[in-house]
């Protein structure tokens, strides 16, 4: 899931969210407008950003507990189907060699 530049995808997107914060409490610091309607729409840009981030992180969150699962079942199927492998290797060992024990020599 690496990018061609060594980056994740979730670090780019990252990277462009803090940016798209950074330029947006710029550009609200810096319009014409009073001080109290500018620390206002700050607060509610704020509030947003802290909702979406939240949103986001509950997203990854739930995708992440949903891999773990799935990875569970999956490494506990093949360990059922690993041991079933190696006792019936052992079986069929175990006849050999008594088949074998049987034979007279030759």
């Amino acid at each position: 899931m690496r990018e061609e530049g060594g980056y994740s995808a979730g670090s780019m997107f990252l990277s462009f969210l803090l940016g798209g914060i950074t330029g947006a409490a710029i550009a609200l610091l810096l319009a014409p407008e009073s001080g109290r309607d500018t620390r206002h729409k700050i607060k509610e840009f704020a509030g947003d950003m802290k909702d979406k981030v939240s949103d986001y992180a509950e997203d990854v969150r739930g995708r992440v507990t949903s891999t773990i699962e799935k990875s569970k079942d999956f490494y506990d199927e093949k360990k059922s189907s690993i041991a079933k492998a190696v006792e019936a290797g052992r079986e069929a060992y175990d006849k050999e060699k008594e088949r074998l024990s049987k034979e007279p020599n030759a």
